[in-house]
Formats: C-alpha cells, sequence, structure tokens
C-alpha cells in the first residue's frame, strides 16, 4: 500500500542525488585545475633548466678557449657574444693575477639577454705556458 507524500524506492534504482553529484564534480575540477597548474611550472622549470644548460655549455668553452690558448689571457674585464643553442650569450671575463704570480685566475660567466639564465666558472691556469718557460730556459743557458 502507497502512502500518499512519501518517497517509495525501487529496487535497483537508487543513485546519486543532484548535489552529491555537483560536489563530486567541483572536487574533480579542482583536482584538474590543480594538475593544469603544476604541468604549467613543471615546463616553465624544465625550459629554464634548458637554459641554464646551455649558458653553462657556453661558460666551459669559453674556460677551454683560455686554458688551450698559448698566450696568458688578458688581464682585467674582457666582454663578448656568442651563438650557442640557437641563443646569443653574452659572457665576461674577469682575469686577475693570484698571489702566486705564476697563476691566472679568470672568472668567466654568461648570460642570455631575454631569459637571464645566468653560469659562472672560475678557472686558474698558469700565467706563463711550459713551453715559453723552456723557450727562455734554453735562450738562458746559451
Amino acid at each position: 500500500m502507497r502512502r500518499p507524500g512519501k518517497r517509495q524506492d525501487r529496487d535497483g534504482e537508487k543513485g546519486f542525488t543532484l548535489i552529491e553529484m555537483l560536489v563530486a564534480l567541483s572536487v574533480f575540477s579542482l583536482a584538474i585545475l590543480t594538475l593544469i597548474r603544476l604541468q604549467a611550472f613543471t615546463t616553465h622549470n624544465a625550459a629554464e633548466l634548458e637554459m641554464r644548460i646551455i649558458a653553462q655549455s657556453v661558460v666551459r668553452n669559453r674556460a677551454v678557449e683560455i686554458l688551450t690558448d698559448p698566450r696568458a689571457p688578458a688581464l682585467g674585464i674582457t666582454r663578448g657574444d656568442e651563438e650557442n643553442g640557437g641563443f646569443v650569450w653574452n659572457w665576461k671575463q674577469d682575469a686577475k693575477l693570484t698571489a702566486d704570480q705564476r697563476f691566472v685566475q679568470v672568472d668567466v660567466s654568461a648570460e642570455e639577454k631575454e631569459s637571464g639564465a645566468p653560469a659562472a666558472l672560475t678557472i686558474l691556469r698558469p700565467s706563463r705556458m711550459l713551453s715559453e718557460e723552456s723557450d727562455e730556459n734554453a735562450a738562458a743557458a746559451n
């Protein structure tokens, strides 16, 4: 027998109410928005990391040039540009004698104008190469 005004549950037809569905959709949408924001943050960090790696490459290339040049680097600050990874990098080197006059300390840094991704490296190299010293020793012996 049915009573008027009372809802009768039918077997197998139970479900979610409209409010429950709205709450579930709200929670789901917040989770999705959080994941999208995390993805954007990760993408940004990956791009910045790539720029820093290229900047390190520019600095290391400059250091190799300094170390393999038979002439000691000019003392003071030297600046230049180099293209690497499709970007133009501004590098700067600051060469100064150390307390031990046999060595030159060279601080090398590079940065890309747009991203500002910096890199820096300090190297020591002999102020005179061994070939120069052996030439001078041979001349002095004669």
